[in-house]
């Protein structure tokens, strides 16, 4: 039996506790305590018979506004997610609009470039009986003139028809 005379901070060193755990042992199993000379608390203690295990630590009981800050937070990250996925079926039906615009806007451009390339097949067609009618103002020499007139004038009217014709299609 060897009695030592400790602090409560060397008792919880030997026992692997805190300090305060140490003072509230020496309390509890009721240790002689006496006063060393600068005014520190000594118990006396004979650690072979002490047969001390602490318990295990329970963990403290959370915070009730930490609880609910907690829980405010998961509600919020609910909403977070349910917002999300609403903005990505947003961006889905957006994306569909635009594909269908997007293809729409292909095809007109596709009829313009056939609109375009009618409208100078027409400008040309107009240019050539533009020269056909100033070649028949001009020629003017006589009987046979008006024989290649008249043949001229058929030309022109078969062109005229023809032109009719493929504006018509």
């Amino acid at each position: 039996m060897c009695v030592e005379l400790l602090t409560y901070a060397d008792l919880g060193a030997r026992l692997d506790i805190s300090r305060e755990a140490a003072r509230s042992l020496a309390r509890r199993r009721g240790l002689p305590r006496s006063r060393s000379g600068d005014g520190k608390a000594l118990v006396s203690v004979d650690l072979a018979t002490l047969r001390y295990t602490p318990r295990p630590r329970m963990g403290r009981r959370a915070d009730p506004v930490d609880a609910s800050m907690a829980k405010i937070e998961a509600i919020k990250i609910g909403a977070f997610r349910a917002e999300i996925a609403r903005l990505e079926e947003v961006a889905t039906a957006y994306r569909a609009v635009f594909e269908r615009e997007r293809d729409r806007a292909d095809r007109l451009a596709v009829e313009l470039q056939q609109a375009i390339a009618e409208t100078m097949a027409a400008n040309a067609w107009a240019a050539r009986l533009d020269d056909e009618v100033t070649a028949l103002r001009t020629d003017r020499r006589g009987d046979s003139i008006a024989g290649h007139a008249a043949r001229r004038l058929g030309h022109l009217a078969a062109s005229i028809v023809k032109a009719d014709r493929a504006a018509c299609r």
